[in-house]
């Protein structure tokens, strides 16, 4: 029996007081997907609102894995997203969030989003997040009360990409808001790829680890078959 893969995707296409464009960045889903895809598992995609969502960085569509998500069947399923209240997330061996800005608008909260997260954990299956994704780990809270994050080895965006990216569009530092929450935080060189397990925990700092979080995951989910 196949592995089976939830995508849960912003809805968001635009943040910040200037209303910058956004959404998910394409190789962070890309570059997960592909890796899925390889490995023969079954991908689904849902959104927070079911709308169809948006995608950054399309300049990047020359990239190998990028232009066949965008020109294969990957984008054509991400535009058909189902609502993720419609779905149950209990059928999924993990859950991966992709980054981009977009998440910083619609997933600091998101209560159904935080449950699924929490529900997903805590019956051992995987939940991955690159970049901007895990700010979906932002405010999980375990059945025992405790945040999700605290005490767990984490990569996200960091202050310091912030700083030379987006800084004036977020609404708070991530990577301050994860540590406010108890995470280890894990920070490499800017731009490097980082990507790190923690038991079923995976966590990704920038587009340039999407590729590593989708392998861990794979990697995560063989280990189990097996």
């Amino acid at each position: 029996m196949k592995n089976k893969i939830l995508i849960i995707v912003s809805n968001a296409n635009a943040i910040g007081p200037q209303n910058r464009r956004t959404g998910t960045f394409l190789p962070e889903v890309a570059h997960p997907y592909a890796e899925f895809e390889n490995a023969g598992y079954q991908i689904d995609f849902a959104s927070l609102t079911g709308d169809t969502p948006y995608l950054d960085a399309l300049n990047l569509a020359d990239d190998p894995e990028n232009l066949k998500f965008l020109t294969g069947k990957g984008w054509a399923d991400m535009q058909k997203a189902t609502k993720l209240a419609a779905i149950d997330t209990s059928h999924y061996d993990a859950v991966f969030i992709p980054g981009g800005l977009a998440p910083m608008v619609d997933m600091p909260e998101a209560p159904l989003l935080k449950q699924v997260i929490a529900e997903t954990y805590e019956r051992n299956a995987i939940v991955g997040a690159v970049c901007h994704g895990p700010v979906s780990l932002l405010n999980v809270k375990l059945s025992d009360g405790s945040y999700l994050v605290n005490g767990k080895n984490i990569a996200a965006f960091t202050t310091e990409e912030e700083d030379n990216y987006a800084r004036t569009d977020v609404p708070f530092d991530l990577q301050t808001a994860l540590t406010d929450q108890g995470a280890i935080f894990h920070a490499a060189t800017p731009w490097s790829a980082n990507s790190i397990i923690d038991g079923n925990l995976i966590s990704g700092q920038n587009p340039a680890s999407a590729k590593g979080v989708g392998e861990k995951i794979v990697t995560l989910l063989e280990n189990v078959k097996a």
